[in-house]
């Protein structure tokens, strides 16, 4: 039998007190909702000295709710903590890709960026995976996941007439926006 280090003793007694799933998805509500507040100022303004200031005390308590609010539904917890996991293996595949990228690319002072056309379609590849890992972490009521349902509902369905239709609307779709998307002249910026 393989002795346990002292290391994961102290992660395995960290789970016991409830570190990770009650104190930490609080911190991470609490720390969200508390910067959207402060940033989209939904409370106002104090003017103080002609400066304004975002009410905090009202953010913080707002986002203080919210955060126990989630905390106290397990369901959310686990959907929190499946989904920020994830979203983390996610990030790293990204870093690891754009490293293997930028070992070919020339060195440049500002650093290494992908270029117009692949910024986009970098994008787009991890916002369908942010969607697929929240799709995989929401359960049915059986306990199968709603990304699980999906693919068992297209794979039995895929031969129907509807479900072509749905396809072949949505690649007619897609090339009329890439057909009509504006390839006019560019406008160049006036310098003043």
């Amino acid at each position: 039998m393989v002795e346990q280090s002292v290391f994961r003793g102290t992660i395995d007694f960290m789970a016991k007190l409830g570190i990770y799933d009650v104190i930490l998805p609080f911190l991470l509500v609490f720390t969200i909702v508390f910067a959207i507040l402060e940033k989209t100022a939904i409370f106002g303004y104090d003017k103080v000295d002609n400066k304004k200031y975002t009410k905090k005390n009202l953010d913080a308590m707002v986002a203080f709710v919210v955060a126990f609010f989630v905390v106290a539904s397990s369901k959310l917890v686990e959907v929190i903590t499946t989904v920020s996991s994830q979203v983390v293996i996610l990030l790293l595949l990204s870093i690891l890709f754009l490293m293997l990228v930028g070992s070919f690319a020339q060195e440049k002072e500002e650093g290494f960026f992908l270029e117009k056309p692949w910024t986009g379609i970098f994008t787009i590849i991890m916002f369908v995976g942010i969607i697929g890992i929240f799709l995989n972490a929401i359960k049915t009521e059986s306990g199968q996941s709603w990304l699980g349902w999906i693919m068992d509902f297209m794979s039995t369905k895929w031969n129907t007439d509807w479900v072509a239709s749905l396809i072949l609307i949505f690649f007619v779709i897609l090339i009329m926006g890439w057909i009509t998307k504006s390839g006019g002249p560019k406008k160049e910026k006036k310098e003043e």
